[in-house]
């Protein structure tokens, strides 16, 4: 989604010149006012990247959009606007916010850090009299040693930082305030966690001085971090709620897996009677059918199962205590794959996963619309699906189209994707329902108002409500086929009609 900039008139522009003069006047004392200290220190004893001091607009990926192509949230072209930096915080008061974006706050234990060593936090829009709460964590995948979390330090240091995080930031599809674009959600209190600790929200470790640089190490506290995140929130109304929905994409839909009984055990302790539930988007991820080199010298080269056993133990991982039993010491990795840890769970989940997931397909070095594309890939591509469905065949909740792409609940548009003509709005309104009855002991089930939703067709892109494909060089839509076709699939070899009756039967059968 592109951003525009620009003035939008409706009426006469003629100012007098003298009061514009006075007003940027006094706008450039605002931005002079504004230069502050940052306190924040990079591992290593070096500086932390500071801060813009200047006010300004600052334009940030949006929670899907996130940027390490090894796996999670990389194939989303989805962008939030957000305005000023640390810096602005002095002159924000004195701007004209709108109501619909959320605002930083810092948490209150200022030992539970980011990666870096900068004040972990969260962005909350409250809704007064709502008890409802939204509460989402961002994606962006890991790092799992100090070669990969140096790069990602150095390349994306807004998922290991605080430093540079905006005062506020916008919502979109779930987390929007706008009831056409968030039908059944908009007036929820709404809060994005942003992801600082590169440990798929599973961290508890401080961190500590390094034996042999005698140099500081990094902290991952993603698991400590929704557990403080909860605890600032009870006095704000969350001690109130009567719903809550951990939700999250990507890293964040596996970090809603590993998290989401312990945030329910601490509402309890804390006096809530709520019911906590999840929504796990794009974080449901199978283990890699290819073998890659074991040392994982970068993200790009490591399965996410390698990945994974090398991190859990950097990271001081947690995972569900009712699945780690399950496995030996050393085998605990295998809870962060939702299909062997979903049993384990207690809280009710909804599960959102494209049956042809661009970060799945990444895995296997395939990147649809690349250079190239062998048979085998495509063969394994069809495959995908199938096991996906599979995995999600006893999952209670569900909406899986047969598509490609990479997460689904924050996309402007996310009301448009349908199967069997439900969308994925009404099939949450339907699962919110059939837990409200639940908690009324009603045995009468909800007619004409499904929830398990998985696309009946086989192949990729079948469903017509899919994402379209975009040819990044013309920027134009491509169907199914022309895609293969530009990556030197042999069409006709395959059986593949390039005509488009193969397409055309394949929309018949979906959606």
């Amino acid at each position: 989604m592109s951003l525009k900039y620009g003035w939008e008139s409706g009426g006469s522009v003629g100012f007098d010149m003298n009061i514009l003069c006075h007003v940027m006047f006094l706008l450039l004392l605002g931005v002079i006012s504004c230069q502050n200290n940052n306190r924040n220190v990079k591992p290593g004893g070096k500086p932390a990247k500071k801060p813009n001091s200047q006010a300004k607009e600052t334009t940030q990926h949006g929670p899907e959009d996130d940027p390490n192509p090894a796996l999670a949230g990389a194939g989303d072209s989805s962008k939030e606007t957000n305005s000023g930096g640390r810096g602005t915080a002095q002159q924000s008061a004195s701007v004209n916010k709108p109501v619909d974006e959320m605002k930083l706050h810092f948490l209150k234990n200022t030992l539970v850090t980011c990666n870096d060593g900068t004040a972990a936090g969260f962005y909350l829009k409250e809704f007064k009299g709502s008890k409802r709460w939204l509460i989402f964590l961002e994606g962006g995948w890991c790092c799992y040693n100090k070669e990969t979390c140096d790069s990602r330090y150095k390349t994306i240091p807004r998922l290991m930082s605080s430093a540079d995080w905006p005062q506020t930031r916008k919502g979109s599809g779930l987390l929007s305030t706008q009831v056409d674009e968030n039908p059944h959600w908009y007036n929820a209190n709404i809060v994005f966690v942003p992801y600082c600790s590169s440990d798929v929200w599973s961290g508890n470790k401080a961190a500590l001085k390094s034996k042999q640089t005698k140099e500081t190490e990094y902290a991952f506290m993603g698991s400590q971090i929704i557990r403080e995140v909860i605890k600032d929130l009870a006095p704000k109304g969350l001690k109130q709620a009567k719903v809550v929905m951990l939700a999250g994409t990507s890293a964040g839909g596996t970090g809603v897996l590993l998290n989401i009984d312990k945030v329910s055990s601490l509402l309890e302790q804390l006096g809530a009677d709520a019911q906590v539930r999840g929504l796990v988007d794009s974080g449901w991820f199978l283990e890699s059918k290819q073998q890659k080199a074991p040392e994982c010298p970068d993200s790009a080269s490591c399965t996410p199962v390698d990945a994974i056993k090398k991190g859990i133990r950097l990271w001081g991982g947690v995972v569900p205590e009712k699945c780690k039993q399950q496995y030996k010491r050393g085998e605990e990795w295998q809870c962060f794959f939702g299909h062997k840890l979903y049993s384990y769970i207690t809280a009710p989940l909804f599960v959102v996963q494209w049956l042809f997931d661009e970060e799945q397909l990444r895995v296997e070095n395939i990147y649809m619309g690349g250079q190239s594309l062998s048979e085998q890939q495509w063969t394994y591509m069809q495959n995908l699906g199938k096991e996906f469905k599979n995995s999600l065949k006893d999952v209670t909740a569900v909406f899986a189209p047969s598509c490609l792409s990479h997460t689904l609940i924050t996309k402007s548009n996310w009301t448009d994707f349908q199967i069997k003509g439900t969308s994925l709005s009404r099939a949450l309104q339907c699962w919110d329902r059939s837990l409200q009855e639940a908690n009324k002991n009603s045995k009468t089930p909800l007619k004409g108002c499904p929830f398990h939703l998985i696309d009946n067709c086989q192949w990729p892109q079948c469903n017509p409500t899919c994402p379209a494909l975009i040819d990044q060089a013309t920027q134009q839509e491509m169907t199914l086929l022309q895609v293969l076709a530009s990556m030197g699939l042999d069409l006709q070899k395959l059986g593949l009609d390039v005509r488009g009756d193969i397409s055309a039967s394949m929309i018949s059968s979906g959606g």
